[in-house]
């Protein structure tokens, strides 16, 4: 089983969702800039100049971008080179910047290659995998359940009966298609017109079964649900598909190959934590005296609980950064931060004691005689 991981194409370029053209058009320039094989020598620049052109050809175009927000990759498999870039003006990208190296012609095709037309594979499949953060912060297997189609085991996918063949229709000749040719004559003289239709007798098939199989009903195909153990990356983004090569339905059409299956993860939604890439955000709430004279508090992490240590005079909205305590980059350097955001209870009802000891401190301040009391 190989499994490809491909990243969501927002997160590949730095966007939002809802983002504008002139954001993301920005954003792959910036990106292009910075990853080009021309200028950067690193031994995966070229990898990731591929994944940020592919976002971009697929975000810059509106149909391509719709195609993908509605649809995920399997929604805008199968774009060549060509078809991602045929229409996008890399001068007015670029300019004449004086990088010392090409955007236009073929650069794209040559590091992209030309891609020729593949056979009909079939149709791809995207399931939704919801992970917990720890998963994410190690990494490690995760079992996926879906249903596909598949070749009847009883008749290798013929639709027939065992012991019995298809028979070539008759009626399209084992094409599947029905030509229909007419003339038609017009003053410059005849024209020659020819409509080309799915054969009505077998569906396009070019065969039928008169002997269909018992199992599959002759349809060649049938359901059944299926169990993978999939590899999830340490640090794998929000999103982020995992193409499994050959997962995907049937093909159609006899001795062509399947489609992909796109495993699509997600974090489960988690108390604790708000995730934004690698960091993980946590409100903490602490007393007036806390705040004011500093305190030691318990915190959860991923891996266990920590004993934090809240300065004396620490502010409302304040954000205390535990260095290390996120998840793992995506691209295994490191690790995000645990940011503490601080917030301070004050209190609405006070006992006896306590406001005599709230008003002691207020006497004690240097505008005790200008101000109103709300106790007063």
């Amino acid at each position: 089983m190989v499994t490809k991981t491909q990243r969501d194409y927002y997160e590949v370029l730095g966007v939002e969702r809802d983002a504008e053209q002139k954001a993301i058009k920005d954003a792959f320039r910036s990106l292009a800039l910075k990853y080009h094989p021309d200028r950067n020598k690193a031994p995966d620049a070229e990898e990731k100049f591929k994944e940020i052109a592919e976002a971009y050809g697929i975000l810059s175009d509106p149909k391509k971008r719709a195609k993908y927000d509605t649809g995920g990759f399997a929604g805008v498999e199968g774009f060549s080179a060509e078809d991602l870039f045929a229409n996008i003006d890399f001068g007015d990208i670029f300019g004449n910047s004086g990088f010392g190296f090409n955007f236009g012609g073929g650069t794209f095709s040559d590091i992209f290659g030309r891609r020729h037309a593949a056979p009909a594979h079939g149709q791809d499949l995207e399931v939704h995998l919801v992970i917990p953060l720890e998963r994410i912060n190690t990494g490690g297997e995760e079992t996926v359940r879906f249903a596909r189609r598949v070749s009847c085991p009883v008749c290798s996918g013929s639709g027939a009966k065992p012991g019995t063949e298809p028979l070539t229709c008759k009626s399209c000749g084992g094409s599947g298609r029905k030509v229909i040719t007419r003339d038609q004559k017009q003053e410059q003289g005849s024209v020659h017109f020819q409509q080309i239709t799915m054969c009505p007798d077998c569906h396009g098939q070019g065969t039928f079964n008169e002997h269909p199989c018992i199992e599959c009903h002759g349809r060649g195909q049938v359901e059944k649900e299926e169990t993978l153990k999939v590899k999830i990356p340490k640090g794998i983004g929000e999103a982020t598909s995992l193409r499994i090569q050959g997962h995907g339905m049937p093909s159609e059409k006899m001795g062509a190959p399947p489609g992909d299956l796109y495993v699509v993860v997600r974090s489960v939604r988690d108390s604790r934590f708000e995730r934004s890439g690698p960091d993980l955000w946590r409100h903490e709430m602490l007393s007036v005296v806390d705040a004011v004279m500093g305190t030691k508090i318990k915190v959860p992490t991923l891996e266990g609980e920590v004993e934090v240590t809240i300065p004396a005079g620490t502010q409302p909205d304040e954000v205390l950064r535990l260095h290390g305590k996120g998840l793992p980059e995506f691209n295994g350097r490191g690790h995000g931060d645990l940011n503490l955001r601080i917030q301070v209870h004050i209190p609405e009802k006070l006992s006896a004691e306590e406001r005599d000891l709230y008003k002691q401190l207020q006497n004690l301040g240097p505008s005790n005689n200008t101000k109103k009391h709300w106790w007063k």
